[in-house]
């Protein structure tokens, strides 16, 4: 159920509406708009008494179930879009952020080549794997706290923000000490138990869809960050497994128009593991702006060639600098600028 305040309710009715919750036997989740306040009450109604009585306290307009099982993260609790800010950058509205930076931290001098250039095309915030998870456990697992360090480095040098993969409940606090915002990856987006470990350290998250998960079952991945009162969850589509051969995944552009009316969470496309191909990456990144995207997270290396993970997938400076470019026009007919 969730818990309609009125326009201009006061703090103190919407105390009083929260502590009524919580002696009802639900966990309440006040959600704050521009113009009012709901208050989501999770909990099980075939135990606990309805909370159909709080329409009649003061500055209560409607008390309403919510079909949707994932409470938090759907639009009937929340209809308005959220904003999500990572280091003062704001994914969600009219803004529309671009992640850029290596797949995996190989060197400090890599990083920060790549960070500088990103920086002075556009991008706000700087992708970069410390940890890397590896189908084959002979290929290269990343530099780990290392490689923190020198995202860390650079962050202090240009002011971009880091984003960064976790892959462990043991190393979220290690990570979130780096990163402005954690990443989940695909394989681990139904790791219940890292993402509830990612929730708690306060830290905006990136959710990346698992390789084979329904929009539905994503979805209630976030409501696990939800659910544990962080509300800073932003969605990344980055490709499914199918049949097809040609690409690593299939880019799902349909799962994010269909996301974005089942949820108030800003959802941002990942073109490069999307496809797999970075001379699909362009193309991928001007779809993602049409179907209603927050933004975008693009893998760029000095010279993909001699990358150590997935150079196929990664475009190179003068291409993102292309790339940026050419999405001025598609950014302007869909009303959205760059953050």
């Amino acid at each position: 159920m969730i818990v309609v305040l009125k326009t201009g309710a006061s703090k103190a009715q919407i105390n009083a509406v929260i502590r009524e919750v919580q002696k009802l036997g639900y966990r309440p989740h006040p959600i704050r708009g521009v113009e009012r306040t709901v208050v989501a009450a999770i909990g099980d109604e075939r135990v606990h008494h309805t909370l159909e009585t709080l329409a009649s306290m003061s500055g209560v307009d409607q008390v309403m179930p919510v079909q949707r099982r994932y409470k938090l993260a759907s639009r009937e609790a929340h209809p308005a879009g959220s904003v999500v800010r990572v280091r003062g950058v704001p994914f969600g509205g009219r803004d529309f952020p671009v992640i850029a930076g290596p797949c995996s931290v190989e060197s400090e001098k890599q990083v920060m080549e790549t960070a500088r250039v990103v920086k002075a095309a556009g991008a706000r915030l700087l992708r970069g794997g410390a940890f890397k998870p590896r189908t084959s456990p002979y290929e290269f697992q990343g530099l780990k706290q290392e490689g923190l360090e020198i995202l860390a480095a650079a962050r202090a040098a240009t002011g971009l923000g880091i984003v960064t993969e976790v892959l462990s409940e043991r190393d979220v606090d290690l990570v979130a000490r780096h990163a402005d915002m954690l990443q989940i990856g695909a394989r681990n987006a139904q790791n219940f138990a890292l993402l509830v470990a990612a929730a708690e350290s306060g830290k905006p998250i990136l959710l990346k869809r698992g390789l084979s998960m329904r929009v539905e079952e994503w979805l209630f991945s976030a409501e696990y960050v939800l659910s544990r009162g962080n509300p800073n969850v932003i969605l990344c589509e980055r490709g499914v497994r199918t049949f097809e051969t040609l690409t690593r995944n299939t880019l799902d552009l349909g799962a994010v128009a269909l996301a974005k009316t089942e949820t108030h969470l800003p959802v941002i496309v990942d073109p490069s593991q999307g496809a797999g191909r970075a001379d699909l990456v362009n193309a991928m990144s001007r779809g993602a702006v049409a179907v209603g995207a927050d933004g975008l997270i693009i893998e760029v290396h000095p010279d993909p060639r001699v990358a150590m993970s997935d150079g196929a997938q990664q475009v190179t400076p003068v291409q993102f600098g292309h790339l940026m470019r050419g999405l001025a026009p598609f950014l302007k007919a869909a009303g959205r600028r760059l953050a």
